[in-house]
């Protein structure tokens, strides 16, 4: 009875391989961490560029509106810089192709609209009333094209 228990060596890992699963850990934790995030980013990058969208849409009926009031005020000057803008910037939306925010329908159903730019612009430099018409009857098919 007079054994003596000698107890076993317990085997003790290493200080580098103790780090190592320490920074696993830490790097399986931060993964967890980021994931969230980064599903939250690619959603509310999605909703920003919809709404973008939207917006470079409005600009461009606003400055038509613009133009169509100006002129039916007699603001000739003030019109025919919205007139301008509003055929750039649909000019340049429409140039963009399958990254536009216009349809292929709405991109080719756009293109009578353009051959009247110059007439327009040249009425409203020129001071004259009929612009106000024609630009009323471009506002009402821009928007037909539009929401039709």
């Amino acid at each position: 009875m007079n054994e003596e228990v000698q107890p076993k060596p317990i085997k003790s890992t290493s200080p580098l391989r103790r780090i190592g699963i320490y920074a696993a850990v830490l790097l399986v934790v931060f993964l967890l961490g980021i994931i969230p995030m980064w599903l939250k980013q690619r959603q509310c990058a999605s909703r920003l560029a919809e709404t973008q969208q939207k917006l470079d849409r409005s600009q461009i009926q606003n400055h038509l509106a613009s133009a169509v009031i100006d002129a039916r005020r007699g603001d000739y000057e003030p019109a025919r810089q919205a007139a301008s803008q509003f055929f750039t910037s649909l000019r340049a939306e429409s140039d963009k192709g399958a990254a536009s925010t216009l349809t292929e329908a709405q991109r080719a159903a756009l293109q009578p609209l353009f051959a009247g730019r110059d007439e327009i612009i040249t009425l409203l430099a020129r001071s004259d009333p009929a612009s106000a018409d024609r630009l009323s009857d471009l506002y009402v098919s821009y928007r037909k094209i539009m929401n039709g």
